[in-house]
């Protein structure tokens, strides 16, 4: 077989799985802990009890009814740094083609939310950057503002995505404002005064003195701006981890309340009489502390429809997300960010996605898409050394790595508009063998439900549906296997 085949007959066997017509008989599909299955067919279920022999059995229940539906998927996918825009860039036009329709399409991933950086990320080559440095002086009037090579690029390829995949959102978030709306006066560096001056700090309170107004309007030129190069930006945060302040590489820290404000009373109407119907997510952070889009919320609730999580939290706890819902049943919540470095787990993806799910997300991201074979290009001072993208870019060819195939067993199979079942039986034990699963009813009536499994053994499932169904099958070790099932 031709090495240059390969590609062309991967998209053959995905487009087979992929949920685009509508499933009449029972599949399953699983990617595993050595590689061994990526999105491979595996045996189907069966109705009724099945045959487990001698495999350790397990129960699971959903309820595929009216009553038990949750939140409606939005979609999933990754961030776009700068390193993704130049990796892929190094591609030939007919190579770049091939792995956006496998990161897009019904074919591939079917990937449907992009996270992408507004000017520097860590994951950019020096120098840092924003969309109107100019020189660092004082540009109140933003007459210096330009998207520059880099921006310009990156709205290119995320006007591609959208070519590919007609329900892709599209989310922006900043690392840091121009140095010259900071107090610090820097874009990176320092963590003095790592603060935008917009009057917060001041007792005249935000907007008092400073760069409010400029802040607000720095959003809304980078949307038209984008806007005007295909790439339709659907929502915003103010600011990515508005906690972190750190002197390595771009970030700015930004108190609650103040990002309430400056919603309220500058982003929010700015964006209004600017016509863009762009959302404004709060927050952009990690489950530890759920007070900061709770006062966002509070305090700007007119504009803000949704809030954006991170992983990083130390003993990240998802249930914050169902906590949250509880409070605040209107607003949608994301998975923004969680890296996938090389080191980690075979099934890290798979659980920083399941998790969220499980509580209410409508949507996950992982930091970030693609990378080259150095996972980079980084910045040199803070830059992440060891952000492994999903793909892999070296040698005018890509890799797609385990956190791509974990993630494609949720994105390929819970389309947008699918609507989250509720469901028991997930359950996992103190030395991390267990089963986790989460179900969705399709937008074609089809229920698709992913099944981890990181036991050190193959286990047989038998799922009961509210709508009265049994389906049982194996499903192997160490492994997330999905199963579609056909319309009730």
């Amino acid at each position: 077989m031709l090495p240059s085949l390969l590609p062309l007959l991967l998209l053959s066997v995905l487009a087979e799985a992929s949920p685009g017509k509508r499933a009449t008989t029972p599949s399953a599909y699983c990617s595993n802990y050595d590689g061994s299955h990526k999105l491979s067919s595996i045996a189907a279920p069966v109705q009724g009890s099945g045959s487990p022999g001698s495999e350790s059995t397990w129960k699971l229940s959903i309820d595929d009814t009216s009553s038990g539906h949750k939140q409606t998927i939005v979609g999933f996918g990754a961030a776009i740094t700068d390193a993704t825009v130049t990796s892929f860039n190094t591609l030939s036009s007919s190579k770049l083609q091939q792995v956006l329709n496998e990161l897009m399409t019904a074919a591939g991933a079917g990937f449907a939310l992009m996270r992408h950086t507004i000017g520097a990320s860590d994951l950019s080559g020096d120098p840092s950057y924003t969309y109107d440095d100019n020189g660092n002086n004082a540009d109140p009037s933003l007459s210096g503002f330009n998207l520059g090579d880099r921006g310009n690029a990156m709205a290119t390829m995320l006007a591609k995505m959208k070519s590919l995949q007609s329900s892709l959102k599209i989310l922006g978030s900043p690392w840091s404002a121009p140095g010259w709306m900071k107090l610090n006066h820097v874009i990176d560096g320092n963590t003095k005064d790592n603060n935008l001056n917009d009057g917060y700090l001041t007792s005249g309170g935000t907007g008092s003195t400073g760069y409010a107004s400029a802040f607000a309007q720095y959003f809304v030129k980078y949307i038209q701006a984008y806007q005007k190069l295909g790439a339709d930006i659907d929502a915003i945060t103010l600011q990515n981890e508005p906690l972190n302040s750190q002197a390595g590489y771009p970030t700015m820290y930004m108190f609650d309340y103040e990002a309430a404000q400056l919603i309220q009373n500058y982003v929010g109407p700015a964006l209004a009489k600017a016509g863009l119907n762009t959302d404004i997510w709060a927050y952009d952070h990690n489950t530890d502390v759920p007070s900061y889009p709770q006062n966002v919320i509070n305090g700007a609730g007119q504009y803000v429809h949704a809030v954006a999580w991170h992983c990083y939290a130390s003993n990240v706890d998802w249930t914050v997300l169902t906590q949250f819902h509880q409070k605040n049943p209107s607003i949608k919540q994301y998975m923004t960010e969680c890296w996938t470095p090389a080191s980690a787990s075979w099934n890290q993806a798979a659980d920083f996605t399941m998790g969220p799910l499980q509580n209410w997300a409508s949507g996950v991201t992982a930091w970030t898409l693609g990378t080259n074979d150095q996972d980079g290009p980084h910045l040199s001072s803070g830059g992440c050394a060891n952000c492994r993208g999903l793909a892999t870019i070296s040698n005018g060819g890509y890799t797609f790595n385990p956190a791509y195939y974990m993630m494609a067993q949720f994105s390929k199979f819970m389309p947008p508009g699918a609507i989250v079942l509720s469901g028991t039986g997930s359950y996992t034990y103190s030395d991390g063998g267990g089963v986790q699963s989460v179900a969705s009813l399709n937008p074609d009536g089809t229920r698709s439900v992913v099944i981890e499994n990181t036991f050190k053994n193959d286990i047989y499932i038998t799922l009961s549906t509210k709508s009265g169904q049994q389906w049982s099958g194996s499903i192997p070790r160490q492994s997330v296997t999905t199963w579609l099932l056909p319309a009730v």
